[in-house]
């Protein structure tokens, strides 16, 4: 892209920017809560870009001074100051021009979706539901962390504890960019509470992100699902247990499935499902293309397959291991609290020093 583009696009910004603060200023979340936080989402976005290109100018009329000094300045210890801020200036106008520019031209068009977060018990029986539930911990501190907004879709307990599976929608700024990286097998090593020897287990958990894309998106034929309705049970249903207001849906040429049962009315049970078997499809058909073309800025960390462990957390060790760029940090209880940026920041690197 070269210069004149680059200030047409931030124009672009700069005026959908103003236009957004001035309809922030008429819009409630009370009134309209999927209007406001759709725009609150813009605005944040379009903000970064902004702030971005005030110090770039910022550093752009430093630069300006500095040279009209070196003009006027004849003493070369001053002389030599003077250029080397201006080199320094200038190394930070060249980062901060390569971050604007990533910024206007997104190299993930998924980046900006909002996503549906699954989480299930792999091998390890009661164990692994305990480690699901761990996880589902971590992320949703890690969303409040953010200013997120994480919502319980559909779970299935586990009697003594954790999860069987749960999946729920999350809702922010730039959310699938910063969570993308989490799909994947998820290993556990610790001393389960139960075990009397001490001996160490080892479980795993599966994670999969999956963008909520529009209906225009996915297009579904309806003759290719079967729908059928059945009571809702167990934790979750206890509202609804008098009803057959649970839905289960199945897309009869992948034979994917989907039930939910969190909602007491019917039709909201069968719009969610609808919704997170859009997601799963589009993250297929998005798969299936990639492998196709073997173009994918996820190849460097990994392809993000439910079958390959990309992650150990070994308790005995206090150490978290992402194996797709094998690099380990001690502090597992920090990271099950929450403290997610170091590792996501790590992975979301990688991926771009493979593109670049």
């Amino acid at each position: 892209m070269d210069d004149q583009r680059l200030i047409t696009k931030l124009s672009a910004v700069q005026n959908e920017f103003k236009d957004l603060e001035n309809r922030l200023q008429g819009l409630s979340y009370e009134a309209d809560p999927d209007l406001y936080l759709q725009t609150q989402k813009r605005y944040a976005e379009l903000k970064e870009i902004i702030d971005l290109a005030h110090k770039l100018n910022k550093i752009r009329e430093d630069q300006i001074s500095l040279e009209a000094m070196l003009k006027e300045e004849s003493q070369s210890e001053i002389l030599e100051l003077i250029n080397e801020e201006i080199r320094n200036l200038e190394a930070e106008k060249n980062r901060l021009e390569l971050e604007l520019f990533r910024a206007l031209v997104p190299e993930d068009p998924d980046d900006n979706k909002d996503i549906f977060l699954e989480i299930r018990a792999g091998t390890g029986g009661d164990e692994a539901c305990l480690f699901a539930g761990d996880l589902f911990r971590c992320y949703s501190k890690f969303c409040d962390n953010k200013g997120w907004k994480l919502e319980v879709v559909d779970f299935s307990e586990n009697p003594i504890g954790g999860f069987k599976e749960i999946i729920a929608s999350i809702k922010g700024h730039k959310v699938y960019k910063h969570l993308k990286f989490e799909s994947g097998v998820h290993r556990v090593q610790r001393i389960p509470k139960t075990e009397a020897s001490g001996r160490i287990h080892t479980s795993t958990v599966t994670v999969a992100v999956l963008p909520e894309v529009e209906e225009k998106d996915v297009v579904i034929d309806p003759k290719d699902l079967k729908i059928e309705s059945f009571r809702a049970s167990g934790a979750g249903g206890q509202y609804v247990n008098t009803t057959d207001s649970a839905v289960r849906i199945t897309h009869l040429p992948t034979g994917l499935v989907v039930s939910i049962q969190d909602e007491r009315s019917q039709h909201k049970n069968r719009e969610k499902a609808l919704k997170v078997l859009r997601a799963k499809l589009y993250e297929k058909q998005k798969a299936e293309t990639e492998a196709q073309i073997k173009e994918t800025r996820r190849k460097q960390v990994g392809t993000g397959e439910r079958s390959e462990k990309i992650r150990t957390y070994n308790f005995p060790q206090n150490r978290v291991t992402d194996h797709r760029i094998n690099k380990s940090w001690h502090n597992l209880g920090l990271i099950l609290e929450g403290e997610l940026d170091e590792i996501i920041d790590s992975l979301l690197l990688e991926s771009e020093n493979f593109e670049r």
